[in-house]
């Protein structure tokens, strides 16, 4: 294998049997891209021979995560099928800012469904494929959180049913960001959008609403369920692999930051996305048939004020005479998700503590 070769994808899977076996993108490291690590545990994205699915001239705003995640994982399904692979895609952001009529930035087979339709669109090609004998050719749908835990959500749950052969990706900005920013069943409880204003007793968009959708899917006991945030190159790329090697209905669920739509500054976007992760309010995980297989653990636990803060949809929580309550429940919320999925790493441990001991 020379330092160009993409590792093949029996080689990623049987080489990488954990994606944190290579710990070169922790925070505050000295390494430099790939240097020092071996070819074989190299990125796809750091492969000269990547195959820039979508490449530039794509009109998303500066500091996208939804570009970035949506090349990623394109990327990595696009290498672990020799090239073979056919994009179903829900209109959405993701749509509008690459195919701008008549122009395309996709460099794959790539089809526009409606808002609500990307699972059944994406059942059917495949069918059309099996049918035709295309065996070699794989199916990944791809659709925003509007796209897919609202108005698709019924398309998904019949092709999770049907355990249909198609990989489905979600990218979860949590809000409705191509028509304006407004609340979608992934808006985080508290946050501004268009249509949750910051006004009245409880500012900000209601609790107890919206859909678990990992969860939800892993209820549907299908072949494979996985979160991942664009923060962590490695992980998603592995996980995108892995779907990629085994058939039936699977579902993949990328956290990406939007600071158009959540008021963040456009050079943060991978650092708000990381401190998701390591807060507990996006918990990184597998599971398979239903069961939770592994967890990414949390490096050094952070309070979730420190992910609030810099987003603007939730400035409305620090102004003077905001309820300090609400705050704190959304602290339980992250507390709630580390012991659910075991999060914390016993180096990690007393940190979290701490935190538990402010809480009560």
């Amino acid at each position: 294998m020379t330092s160009i070769d993409l590792p093949t994808p029996e080689y990623r899977q049987t080489a990488i049997p954990s994606r944190e076996e290579v710990k070169f993108y922790q925070v505050g490291s000295f390494a430099v891209g790939n240097r020092l690590v071996e070819d074989k545990y190299q990125s796809v994205q750091s492969g000269k021979q990547r195959f820039n699915s979508l490449t530039s001239g794509h009109r998303a705003c500066q500091g996208c995560g939804e570009a970035l995640g949506a090349r990623y994982a394109l990327d990595a399904a696009m290498a672990a099928t020799d090239n073979n692979v056919i994009a179903v895609n829900a209109t959405g952001c993701l749509e509008v800012f690459s195919t701008p009529y008549p122009e395309t930035s996709w460099n794959l087979p790539w089809v526009h469904s409606l808002f609500g339709n990307a699972p059944a669109v994406a059942t059917g090609a495949q069918a059309g494929l099996k049918a035709l004998g295309k065996k070699d050719v794989r199916v990944v749908a791809q659709g925003g959180d509007g796209g897919t835990v609202d108005i698709g959500f019924g398309a998904l749950s019949g092709m999770f049913e049907r355990n249909d052969d198609v990989l489905y990706i979600c990218y979860d900005n949590e809000a409705y960001m191509n028509t304006g920013v407004q609340r979608s069943g992934a808006t985080p409880p508290a946050a501004r959008t268009a249509t949750t204003q910051p006004v009245g007793p409880e500012p900000g968009n209601e609790w107890g609403q919206g859909k678990d959708l990992p969860r939800i899917a892993m209820a549907h006991e299908i072949p494979y369920v996985a979160t991942a945030s664009v923060s962590d190159l490695r992980d998603l790329e592995y996980k995108v692999t892995k779907a990629m090697g085994m058939s039936g209905a699977r579902y993949i669920h990328v956290f990406v930051p939007c600071p158009l739509g959540w008021g963040t500054a456009s050079d943060i976007t991978i650092k708000i996305a990381r401190l998701a992760t390591q807060t507990g309010l996006f918990p990184v995980f597998e599971a398979e048939n239903g069961d939770v297989t592994s967890v990414q653990k949390i490096r050094r636990p952070v309070p979730v004020e420190d992910y609030l803060r810099p987003q603007r949809r939730f400035a409305h929580l620090f102004k003077k005479g905001a309820d300090p309550n609400v705050i704190t429940r959304i602290q339980a919320m992250a507390d709630r998700n580390i012991r659910r999925y075991n999060l914390i790493g016993e180096d990690s441990l007393d940190e979290f503590v701490k935190y538990e001991g402010d809480d009560q």
